[in-house]
């Protein structure tokens, strides 16, 4: 044989060895889950990775980011899975990077991806029937909340289960607590984020745990609230519940913890300067302050106040001295006699519902109906 075609033969033997040796045809990814640009993604779901190979048990594994903790299974089969040992954030965009070439993930044959592949998706966000569940059984709901027949609800400590139950919430019933007048009822809206009985419970959440007040469960709120159950950090305060009636004479009523506690007589807004109608929480609270303003004929006033409750815009429940109570005399606020505000203020905590009904209406004596 010429010297010339052996050479040959030994180039195609170097060729084949060198395939035998990779496992022939490069390592592919066939298809990664969540799928590439994926929203709304329960954080607590496996990644998958699938290859058109097996994959090596000693091959380097993707990676993620955010990097969170948990174990990849499937080394040595063609589909890799990430388990969570908790799982991602509300919210959260994660990347998943499939590491290629001389360093990257390579089968059991010796194949190898030609280059680094990366798949990202969005988690979705919390569940708002969670947040309402979570918000009852720490006692910052008028309501209880019971699971279904069935439903396994994770325990307090479960960091791992109350992340799942966090973007799937259990299914279950909720019971209005006994005591309550039956307007309290129309600011329930179960399972969205509009009710003003939920945005009042966050903002007492908010000022118990040092947080701004927004009314609005963003990922602070989510993040200490899970915090709190795992605690067992209960609602310290209670809950109350108050109306302002502009009848004849006109009444400050508030109720805690399914019990009226207060009934007196008070001052709402005369007629040059009403007091609104409608419901709103309380938002800030102070001991004293010098009200400063502008009367109705246009005159600045400044006046030292006490026991003081805001609840809408410069609107407040508050200690103010006047020969009588029981009619509209006020600038707008709520006025109460001396003893009668010192004890509003302590049962008024932060996201304290106040309603101001006018003379048509008055409170209802009878309680919201507990089986509702």
């Amino acid at each position: 044989m010429a010297v010339g075609g052996a050479v040959a033969l030994l180039l195609v033997a170097g060729i084949w060895t060198a395939l035998a040796n990779t496992g022939g045809a490069s390592l592919q990814v066939t298809s990664v889950t969540p799928a590439d640009q994926t929203a709304r993604v329960n954080g607590v779901a496996p990644v998958t990775v699938s290859f058109s190979k097996p994959v090596a048990s000693t091959s380097p594994m993707p990676k993620l980011s955010p990097d969170i903790a948990g174990t990849w299974h499937g080394a040595g089969t063609r589909t890799l899975t990430f388990v969570p040992a908790v799982g991602f954030d509300q919210s959260q965009h994660v990347t998943v990077t499939i590491p290629g070439g001389s360093a990257g993930v390579r089968s059991a044959s010796g194949a190898r991806l030609t280059g680094t592949e990366q798949v990202s998706f969005e988690t979705a966000t919390y569940s708002t029937a969670r947040l309402d569940e979570l918000l009852a059984q720490l006692g910052y709901l008028p309501l209880t909340w019971t699971s279904s027949a069935g439903q396994q609800v994770p325990a307090d400590s479960d960091a791992a289960g109350q992340l799942a139950a966090a973007y799937t919430a259990p299914q279950g019933r909720f019971t209005w607590k006994s005591g309550y007048p039956s307007e309290l009822e129309r600011f329930w809206r179960g399972g969205t984020s509009e009710g003003l009985i939920l945005q009042g419970a966050v903002m007492a959440f908010e000022q118990q745990h040092g947080l701004k007040l927004t009314g609005v469960a963003g990922p602070q709120v989510w993040n200490d609230l899970l915090t709190a159950v795992a605690a067992h950090d209960v609602n310290t305060n209670g809950y109350t519940y108050a109306i302002a009636s502009e009848g004849s004479p006109e009444k400050l009523t508030i109720w805690h913890n399914g019990r009226q506690v207060l009934q007196s007589d008070a001052n709402t807004g005369g007629p040059d300067s009403p007091t609104t109608i409608g419901t709103s929480p309380v938002y800030l609270k102070h001991y004293f302050q010098d009200m400063k303003g502008t009367n109705p004929n246009g005159t600045p006033y400044s006046s030292p106040v006490y026991y003081v409750s805001y609840f809408r815009g410069n609107l407040a429940v508050h200690w103010y001295p006047r020969a009588t109570y029981g009619s509209p005399q006020s600038l707008g606020c709520v006025e109460l006699p001396w003893s009668v505000a010192r004890t509003a203020w302590q049962y008024l905590s932060y996201g304290s519902l106040v309603t101001v009904q006018p003379g048509s209406q008055t409170p209802s004596t009878s309680p919201v109906d507990p089986t509702t």
